[in-house]
């Protein structure tokens, strides 16, 4: 999770790519160069531990508008699955 974070903030779009499960995948993905990522938090965590092969967190990444500076957050409870030994993102509920 804190990886894909990363990322975001980076825009790293093959990095977030290679971490999302293929099943749910996009063909493509643009990123908004606008979205300054300022800050993550992680809320709850439902298994994901070393022996689950999947797994939730909850968080609330907070960022601003590089041409408005107006300030917003995204609030999302992402689900991950392991295969291969390594963690995919499969998709979240916004809002949640």
């Amino acid at each position: 999770m804190r990886s894909r974070y990363g990322a975001f903030a980076v825009g790293d779009a093959a990095y977030l790519r290679a971490t999302w499960h293929p099943r749910t995948r996009p063909s493509s993905l643009e990123l908004d160069d606008d979205q300054v990522w300022r800050r993550l938090a992680v809320l709850a965590t439902r298994a994901g531990g070393p022996f689950d092969d999947g797994g939730e967190v909850e968080f609330v990444a907070s960022y601003r508008s590089a041409a408005t500076g107006e300030r917003s957050r995204l609030h999302e409870v992402s689900r991950f699955v392991r295969e291969g030994g390594r963690w995919f993102y499969v998709d979240g509920d916004v809002g949640a």
